[in-house]
């Protein structure tokens, strides 16, 4: 059941008002399909997948019978795209941290279990340890050979930690958001708290409702405010101030930079402007919340 009535509230609500998706007996073509598809968003961590690069052969075998859900599951996870979409531009702590997501659908619940997985990648390689997520007991009971793996942190199920679930709104950043395209970066976001056996407050992803579609995340480099704008006689009061996180100019001639590398407060008078001239500068707003 959902572990929270207001999974609206806190964006979760495509995971906890959804029923898991699973590969049936005499299943119709268009089943068929949309297992591929959920299976690809689920392990790819809802990142954009272009016809090229798309596992065709795999999905021919799936489509015929001849491969499980199991086995497709494990063939897009140890595959060169999810390799060259997760492993190689991130920090192995962080690869741990989604290869649990994706293949557990929650997140970490302690520091050993991390550990377990680095020394299992660091001793027989990657395809060892993403064995070792899909043929555990634990990815049996919940999703054997014909479920695809789904977000499990954010409801509550038997031999669950309850630790799994604010730290899942670390992992997750909301339902149009995925796994690359965070402003965090490749720098992993729950070794602090794992390390210290703690659990940071939840912050909702900018989908949920009750902030008005936004909500903060420090960005990688945790850049402090570097220029306050307000136009004159403008309250100064903390309740009128909001905090913008400015990701870098995206206009020809300007270097496409994903991480936020730079942050604003502003009045609430001058938060309108403010806006139009990074819009017009070619930037884009990462965040905006209350100062």
């Amino acid at each position: 059941m959902a572990i929270t009535t207001a999974s609206a509230r806190l964006g979760t609500a495509p995971f906890t008002d959804q029923s898991p998706v699973e590969m049936r007996p005499n299943a119709s073509a268009s089943d068929v399909q949309k297992v591929i598809y959920v299976a690809y968003r689920q392990v790819l961590g809802n990142d954009y997948l272009m016809s090229s690069e798309r596992l065709v052969t795999l999905e021919s075998l799936v489509t015929s019978g001849a491969l499980t859900v199991r086995d497709f599951v494990r063939a897009i996870a140890k595959s060169d795209l999810y390799k060259t979409k997760f492993l190689y531009p991130n920090f192995q702590t962080r690869v741990i941290e989604l290869n649990i997501k994706h293949l557990l659908g929650r997140a970490p619940y302690d520091e050993s279990e991390v550990i377990e997985h680095l020394d299992l990648y660091q001793n027989e390689g990657f395809e060892a340890d993403i064995d070792s997520y899909i043929d555990s007991e634990e990815y049996e009971a919940n999703f054997g050979d014909g479920i695809v793996p789904y977000c499990r942190g954010f409801s509550t199920q038997t031999g669950q930690k309850m630790a799994g679930f604010p730290r899942m709104f670390s992992l997750y950043r909301g339902y149009a958001n995925s796994d690359r395209s965070q402003i965090a970066g490749s720098t992993s976001r729950l070794a602090e708290d794992l390390a210290r056996g703690t659990v940071s407050a939840v912050v909702p992803p900018s989908s949920s409702a009750d902030n008005n579609g936004w909500a903060y995340r420090p960005a990688r480099g945790a850049n402090t405010p570097s220029r306050s704008f307000a136009r004159p006689g403008s309250t100064t009061e903390r309740d009128g101030l909001y905090r913008l996180e400015i990701a870098g100019q995206r206009r020809p001639g300007y270097p496409s930079i994903r991480r936020s590398n730079r942050v604003l407060v502003v009045s609430y008078e001058a938060l309108n402007e403010t806006l139009r001239r990074i819009n017009q500068s070619g930037g884009r707003v990462a965040s905006v919340s209350k100062a």
